[in-house]
């Protein structure tokens, strides 16, 4: 049983015809992306360095959203089921060569074709668990992240914040007074005596010379 033809193939696809390039060089570039999702085929066809790379990125991208737009599919969700390169119209031209000679010159054209289709449920369904193992991931990261910014910006604070009272401190030096200089502004501190050590006359007396029976004994 014959398989299915080239335009009985399901999926979405996007045509290019009469494309300046020979198939040769066409089908180098699309067995690079064949079977590939279309983010890792966009890759691909942006780090490959031919003229083929670019016409079909450019078709890719189109095969992409006739699907999203006509057909309602999830772009993440695409692959490139199918992508192939059939000769087109070849141009003859003659080049004069020696000895009245002339050489044949073949320009020839290609038509491109890129078929998205989406990915089988177990292909889907691994791609939404690493999605989310990696966004996952992510926030554990961004947390891990602010948590050390957080920590960084209070002691940075605090250094700061040191710096401050160390600046003001050097710019405000103590002023050291002396035991017998008075403080400009403040009034003088009388010297009151304590209670209980008031003097009572008999030892003030004594202490002045002593009373007058004891006189006349040291007069006899």
């Amino acid at each position: 049983m014959p398989g299915l033809k080239t335009n009985e193939r399901p999926g979405t696809r996007a045509v290019l015809r009469h494309c300046h390039m020979s198939s040769t060089k066409a089908r180098v570039v699309l067995d690079l992306i064949r079977g590939q999702d279309v983010d890792r085929a966009t890759e691909i066809l942006r780090n490959t360095p031919r003229e083929a790379a670019e016409i079909v990125g450019k078709l890719l991208a189109s095969a992409v959203a006739n699907a999203v737009h006509n057909d309602g599919e999830d772009a993440e969700e695409l692959f490139v089921s199918a992508c192939y390169a059939d000769e087109g119209a070849t141009l003859k031209r003659w080049r004069p060569r020696a000895r009245g000679r002339a050489t044949r010159i073949r320009k020839r054209s290609c038509h491109i074709t890129v078929i998205v289709s989406r990915m089988p449920e177990h292909r889907v369904a691994r791609r939404r668990a690493e999605r989310q193992a990696a966004g996952a991931q992510r926030q554990r990261r961004v947390a891990e992240s602010r948590r050390r910014a957080d920590l960084a910006g209070r002691l940075s604070r605090r250094r700061h914040a040191a710096e401050a009272e160390a600046a003001l401190a050097a710019e405000s030096p103590e002023v050291e007074f002396e035991p017998g200089e008075e403080v400009e502004g403040s009034e003088p501190v009388s010297e009151q005596p304590e209670a209980g050590a008031e003097e009572q006359p008999g030892e003030a007396g004594g202490a002045t010379g002593g009373s007058p029976e004891d006189e006349n004994e040291k007069g006899e």
